[in-house]
């Protein structure tokens, strides 16, 4: 019985890292369920497990438990709504790849993926790509969101993969630690990890220009050690993002902006929507809170759509 680093997934079949450094093809033995928790990998990239070498001429593993997760990013399932599906687990930290266009990235996505990160204590800094192809204004725009961002704690940066704006501190950003990176397909996430670490080669496409969305190009998720203590986990594009096992009550939490206000209101279980004696919609209407944040907050109490 061997400890492993789960260092890729293809939803079958994970390819396990031992302590010595040699990777198994390893799989679930029989029916794998962690308790309370319904998804459709129950075991992601990240994940530490146990395992028996099967054969050691195939380099095949059977995978007999899980050890318990730090924290892990989950997103509602695509296929099985009531399910989760788990993007990766025991991260130091999550980087968003946004981009204002080719393709757009809504405020209400980053703020989505912001509180589920949030929900799990996850410290997560936005990257916005591609500032090279903004003109004069979109540049100002985009500092407007960055400073948004930055003033309720979210560390933020501009890059361009192209140009090589910005990548000596998305290395820095990675230094010693295991950070998940996400975003939409085409936001440049394989260019950016091939600025700073070339000899990796990660296939990157052209956005398609048709749709203004991205191709895929990241077909499963897998860790990449960039350097000693340094690692990043590459995912597929996310279209959306449903939030998991996020009650009502709780989102706002999420929000450090109000999370910072949430005894100020007049009322303890006040939801911040038509109550009187709000903090929170004072704080809206103040503009201390950034009516677009308080947008997106109405969103996921709605459970609408998040690509706006």
């Amino acid at each position: 019985m061997q400890k492993g680093l789960v260092i890729r997934s293809t939803g079958s079949w994970y390819d396990v890292r031992n302590t010595d450094g040699h990777i198994y093809q390893g799989r679930l033995k029989g029916k794998f369920k962690i308790a309370g928790l319904k998804v459709t990998n129950p075991i992601a990239v990240g994940d530490r497990v146990i395992f028996d070498v099967e054969d050691e001429a195939e380099n095949t593993a059977v995978i007999t438990d899980i050890e318990p997760r730090e924290n892990y990013i989950i997103r509602q399932s695509v296929h099985k709504t009531a399910h989760g599906h788990i993007l990766a687990a025991n991260l130091d930290q999550a980087v968003l790849l946004a981009t204002l266009t080719l393709p757009r990235t809504s405020l209400g996505f980053i703020d989505r993926f912001l509180v589920s990160a949030e929900s799990f204590r996850i410290p997560t800094a936005v990257v916005f790509n591609k500032s090279d192809i903004l003109n004069e204004e979109g540049i100002a725009y985009q500092q407007e969101i960055m400073d948004m961002y930055e003033r309720i704690g979210y560390n933020c940066l501009s890059t361009s993969a192209t140009e090589g704006i910005g990548v000596d501190e998305f290395r820095q950003l990675l230094d010693h630690k295991v950070t998940l990176l996400s975003g939409h397909s085409g936001v440049g996430k394989s260019s950016l990890v091939n600025a700073i670490a070339p000899d990796l080669n990660l296939r990157t496409n052209e956005v398609s220009t048709f749709a203004n969305k991205g191709v895929h190009t990241t077909t499963f998720a897998e860790m990449f050690e960039l350097a000693p203590d340094t690692y990043i986990i590459d995912t597929p594009g996310i279209k959306e993002l449903g939030l998991m096992d996020t009650s009502k009550e709780e989102i706002s939490h999420y929000f450090p902006e109000m999370r910072d206000r949430l005894n100020q209101c007049r009322f303890h279980n006040c939801l911040h929507l038509n109550e009187p004696g709000c903090a929170i919609k004072d704080a809206v209407a103040e503009g201390d809170i950034a009516e677009s944040r308080y947008m997106s907050y109405l969103s996921m109490m709605e459970g609408g759509d998040n690509r706006r």
